[in-house]
């Protein structure tokens, strides 16, 4: 996608900063964010509250750097990547690709089932259409302007009719607060899990890439994107936090979310009947809608750089899109495991990534053009770092131990 000016006016600058802030944030909250969401809420019940912490915590650090290195040096994670290491940064294109064409087949999919539940149509249908539609958002000659107010329009959404159904269910907040910092029970899957489907793979670079693409860039504007960056990543711990007050409000009245198919849909029926159900099939669309937007631009995005023409890149966008919804056709819905799956490998493959950044930001600063990088920003990333590294590896020994 083009640039959308050279030189953005106050108005255009603070809706590229806006629909930036929300791609992240809506590339983070799709199917798989609310199928983990709901399932870890299941099992852990009020302790999944200190994932959800560690999580946001992580989340904010990384997010901080991300912006702050490609919006000071104006290239892309790649481009930076290659810069620093020749074929890095084509590893790093190939890890976020693959990560993000699965997830996008869990996004078709989630886009299916939410207009199943939502308007009764069959998943299959619903999931081509919706896939249809993305494909028109980017083939449009103001794509750039409707990719930014569609997120936001949908992210708020999403937020509002989520808190609704936190409020009806009834949660003990209580109960959750002091397990946010005094947890029963902690799982590194979860943690893991949560913070590669927040911040992994290519939700990473969503909202980083498309500040760049506005025209958003240079030390002049390390302050706001600094800003929008948090901003982005409390947008998604809000949503995060309401589904999983949401959920925790049946699973402590009784109700096995465990033994269904569709845990999140039972949990909106259990609390609000009917009426819940619609609104689950609401929300579960415009999560799956825009992060099929999300997924396709930014992997796109890897592919490309910022002189590719307008029409390559919507080529690509296209394609990737109809490859997901056909693999989606083809091979039915993607099951809840494949949806965890994806998280934690996302999360897994985080550090490769953010290991470059880091290094630009503390050791190549001929690529921020001589900018005197904030020592504390560093200093938090280096700690986000070290947690990827740990719970990665807790993960992997977590899982070894079940074999």
């Amino acid at each position: 996608m083009s640039d959308d000016t050279a030189r953005p006016t106050r108005t255009a600058t603070r809706t590229a900063l806006f629909g930036a802030m929300f791609l992240m944030a809506t590339s983070a909250i799709g199917p798989g964010f609310i199928t983990q969401t709901t399932t870890f809420t299941a099992q852990l019940g009020a302790a999944f509250a200190f994932a959800i912490l560690v999580s946001i915590l992580v989340d904010i650090a990384i997010q901080m750097n991300v912006w702050r290195v490609v919006g000071v040096s104006g290239l892309r994670a790649h481009e930076l990547a290659n810069r620093v290491a020749p074929g890095a940064g084509w590893l790093l294109t190939a890890l976020v690709v693959v990560g993000g064409l699965v997830f996008n087949i869990g996004n078709v999919a989630g886009a299916g089932l939410g207009l199943n539940a939502m308007l009764g149509l069959e998943p299959a249908i619903g999931g081509a259409l919706s896939a249809l539609l993305a494909i028109g958002i980017f083939t449009v000659r103001w794509a750039g302007m409707a990719l930014d107010r569609i997120v936001v329009l949908l992210g708020v959404l999403m937020i509002g009719l989520t808190a609704y159904v936190a409020i009806v269910s009834g949660p003990p907040v209580g109960d959750a607060l002091r397990q946010t910092v005094l947890p029963d029970e902690i799982s590194w899957l979860a943690i893991t899990t949560l913070i590669g489907g927040t911040v992994g793979g290519y939700i990473t670079y969503a909202g980083a890439h498309r500040m760049l693409d506005s025209g958003l860039s240079g030390p002049e504007n390390a302050g706001r994107v600094a800003i929008s960056s948090v901003q982005g990543i409390l947008i998604t711990g809000v949503m995060r936090v309401l589904l999983f007050l949401a959920v925790l409000g049946v699973v402590t009245t009784g109700v096995d979310l465990t033994a269904s198919d569709n845990p999140a849909a039972a949990a909106f029926a259990a609390a609000a009947g009917e009426v819940g159900l619609r609104l689950f099939g609401v929300i579960l669309w415009a999560a799956a809608i825009t992060s099929v937007i999300g997924a396709a631009y930014t992997s796109v995005s890897f592919l490309t750089s910022r002189s590719t023409p307008e029409r390559t890149t919507k080529l690509l966008t296209v394609g990737f899109i109809v490859i997901s919804t056909v693999v989606f056709l083809v091979a039915g819905a993607a099951p809840v495991t494949l949806l965890i799956f994806a998280g934690a490998f996302n999360g897994l493959i985080l550090p490769i990534g953010f290991t470059i950044l880091l290094w630009v930001a503390w050791r190549r600063r001929d690529l921020l053009g001589g900018y005197r990088y904030p020592r504390w920003l560093l200093g938090a990333g280096f700690l986000g770092w070290l947690v990827t590294l740990f719970v990665g590896y807790q993960f992997v020994a977590e899982s070894l131990g079940k074999l």
